[in-house]
């Protein structure tokens, strides 16, 4: 690898692909216990060939996390990761970007951004290391999406909170595990308080998915609709008439409402 190639701040230039970096990478990753490998492939000098970005966090001191420089805090998350090689990749690289967004111009430290050019650095690396498309995508993407949570606790809507499943998609469950990984606080309430909070979008977020389900079951026309297309009053005749509207969506997807009172009609006139 080239000295441009290592360098975590190198203003241009792609990373030389070394696939069995990768492999490396993932054997110490997906140890149980990934911690001693870990530190002793920094101490060694050999993660400045794996992940040389990650080498920067070492000098970062987080204001959040005051007890630890950023590397410490991000071997304390990936180490409390499932041992699956996306969640702990994801683990690695969610704050690989804090020196380079690292700010004071609005008040304190800040590092604004980090997770959307965390996600642009960890894609470089890891496509440099021969990792498939699959797992880059996904890595990628959680690293995006890692920062989000931190704006649950202000409140969110429930157009923010589907907004949220919806941009997780499949990754949603490997995300939320991500998220409360990254909670390495010494402060038991603190922690206990994110932990809620977490619970909390789950719950809300299965709330909502079963709201939309039963949405999606409802027929395209209610009851009172059916009475007046038919010109009848309550009785059996419109439950009947509501299962038979039910069944169609089921079978057919969403119609428009003239194809449904055409359709009504014709079973209505079948009734005799």
């Amino acid at each position: 690898m080239t000295e441009t190639a290592s360098r975590p701040d190198a203003p241009c230039g792609e990373p030389e692909m070394d696939p069995a970096a990768g492999e490396r990478l993932s054997a110490i990753l997906l140890e149980p216990d990934c911690v001693p490998g870990l530190w002793a492939s920094v101490d060694s000098g050999e993660m400045d060939r794996l992940v040389p970005e990650l080498l920067a966090l070492r000098m970062e001191q987080d204001p959040i996390h005051r007890h630890k420089d950023v590397l410490s805090h991000t071997i304390a998350v990936v180490a409390k990761t499932e041992p699956e090689i996306t969640v702990r990749l994801a683990a690695l690289f969610h704050d690989i970007a804090k020196p380079r967004t690292r700010s004071f111009e609005h008040g304190g430290v800040t590092f604004r951004h980090h997770e959307v050019v965390g996600a642009r650095m960890a894609r470089t690396r890891l496509t440099a290391m021969g990792y498939s498309d699959g797992v880059v995508d996904d890595v990628c993407e959680m690293v995006r999406l890692s920062g989000r949570f931190k704006g649950y606790a202000e409140g969110w809507s429930d157009a923010a909170v589907r907004r949220y499943a919806r941009d997780a998609g499949p990754l949603l469950g490997r995300l939320n595990h991500l998220i409360r990984c990254d909670c390495t606080t010494r402060n038991r309430d603190k922690a206990a308080g994110i932990q809620a909070l977490m619970d909390d979008l789950e719950a809300r977020i299965a709330e909502l998915a079963e709201e939309a389900r039963m949405a999606a079951e409802r027929p395209g026309m209610d009851g009172a609709a059916v009475m007046a297309h038919l010109g009848i009053g309550p009785g059996r005749e419109i439950g009947e008439a509501l299962a038979f509207l039910l069944a169609l969506k089921r079978s057919e997807g969403d119609l428009e409402r003239s194809e449904l009172e055409a359709r009504l009609d014709v079973w209505w006139a079948e009734r005799g």
